[in-house]
């Protein structure tokens, strides 16, 4: 009887196997419920987006390579002037000065606080980028339509809205995403690179330079394109000081028009389902597979130093 007892005790589940089991469960339902809510937005997007070509027949290439926007005016076909290219150059370029800016700076924040001054760096410096993340993009916007734009028309003439007041706003917009990451990447160099480097005669800077940023380098250039997506993806604060022209950029000086700007303008001014309304979730589309772009990017580089680490 008792050997039976014993058995059955065995074979039953315990208290912690099915709560074990429930967890395993409810994780799955919630990464579940995650997958199918992004596959829904990628849908949703996708399907308004491509009606533009599909339901309103645009043409594609003269969509993604046309220098003219203006929906509301019909050309010679009967089309209106949808011509995206503006906006794409202009959130390139943004996105890409304000990266190329901003990088010099967070990996010279990140090696001061990490090699150089790690207790006065994560002191001092260390709150003061904390502080620049909480400040919300509107703020960020007020605060370049007032100083920036007044600084830029000072120094460089014209009326201070364009590239030039875009890239300044989100230079600061990103430093703390890059500086951070940057700092992570650092933090996970191998200890012994450093000591190994130090031993055979290297100095500091030669060790820093040489062994520590080339080791992190995979890291730092995932925190790159961290703060270029995050700078592709700004709306309402590059809106304030970029002039919103959808006109092709001759000057970093000159207003231009970027996708998000676009967006956040015109959506509350369109009826649903017209070209109008179409074109701008094709944008939204456009700037949606330049987030996935982004995302790809990051993932073969992480995967990339992982081997690097691996060696």
């Amino acid at each position: 009887m008792k050997n039976q007892e014993l058995a059955k005790k065995l074979v039953t589940p315990s208290k912690n196997s099915r709560l074990e089991k429930f967890g395993k469960t409810l994780t799955f339902l919630c990464l579940g419920l995650i997958v199918f809510i992004v596959a829904m937005i990628l849908i949703f997007v996708a399907q308004k987006g491509l009606s533009t070509f599909f339901v309103d027949k645009i043409n594609p290439l003269k969509f993604l390579f046309g220098t003219e926007w203006q929906p509301s005016v019909k050309g010679p076909d009967g089309n209106p002037y949808l011509g995206a290219l503006p906006m794409i150059l202009g959130s390139f370029i943004v996105t890409i000065l304000s990266a190329l800016i901003a990088t010099p700076f967070a990996i010279g924040a990140a090696v001061f606080m990490t090699e150089i001054s790690p207790k006065k760096g994560a002191r001092i410096m260390q709150p003061a980028i904390e502080l620049l993340v909480g400040i919300p993009s509107v703020v960020y916007g007020f605060i370049g339509l007032q100083v920036v734009v007044p600084f830029v028309r000072s120094i460089f003439g014209g009326t201070g809205f364009g590239i030039l007041s875009g890239v300044f706003v989100l230079f600061v917009m990103i430093l703390p995403t890059v500086t951070f990451m940057t700092v992570d990447s650092l933090k996970a160099v191998p200890r012994h690179y450093k000591e190994a480097s130090l031993a055979m005669g290297a100095t500091r800077w030669q060790t820093i330079w040489r062994v520590i940023l080339n080791a992190a380098r995979p890291g730092i250039f995932t925190a790159i394109v961290f703060g270029m997506a995050r700078a592709f993806g700004e709306a309402l604060a590059i809106q304030m000081v970029v002039g919103n022209s959808a006109v092709i950029p001759t000057s970093l000086t000159t207003p231009a028009a970027t996708l998000t700007s676009v967006l956040t303008m015109g959506i509350g001014n369109t009826v649903m389902g017209t070209v109008q309304n179409n074109v701008l979730w094709s944008l939204a589309l456009v700037l949606l597979i330049m987030s996935l772009a982004f995302n790809t990017i990051i993932k073969l580089i992480t995967r990339e130093g992982k081997k690097n680490y691996a060696r």
